[in-house]
């Protein structure tokens, strides 16, 4: 089984800045793809950032710029740096990880992790 944590979420003002983490544990050979997704209330879930295994990032123009996504490989960690937060930023915010198993594994599985508020007050 895999779990995926995430923590970090809070209130802040706009303007501030908030740091994300994500954990993966359990059963872990490799992590392809990690990525954080957000939904805000009425909303569908929206793509944010992601970063592949080489470290090739991808943002979403509403918050290139403002937010990062670094990855810690051995510790199996991937966080979300968000600066300069607007009040459009307040959502849950989901880590998403696209990874092996096992070595042996045919294909990758993705998996979601269960979301961390963000609320940025104007």
């Amino acid at each position: 089984q895999v779990q995926l944590v995430e923590s970090g979420g809070g209130l802040v003002q706009a303007g501030g800045s908030l740091r994300l983490s994500c954990a993966a544990s359990g059963s872990i050979f490799g992590i392809n793809n990690m990525a954080w997704y957000r939904q805000a209330p009425g909303k569908q879930r929206e793509f944010i950032a992601t970063i592949t295994s080489g470290g090739v990032t991808t943002y979403a123009n509403s918050v290139k710029g403002r937010f990062t996504i670094p990855r810690d490989n051995a510790k199996n960690m991937v966080y979300l740096q968000m600066n300069s937060l607007k009040s459009e930023d307040t959502a849950v915010y989901y880590c998403n990880e696209d990874l092996w198993t096992t070595a042996w594994a045919r294909r990758t599985n993705v998996y979601w992790g269960q979301g961390t508020q963000v609320t940025v007050s104007s």
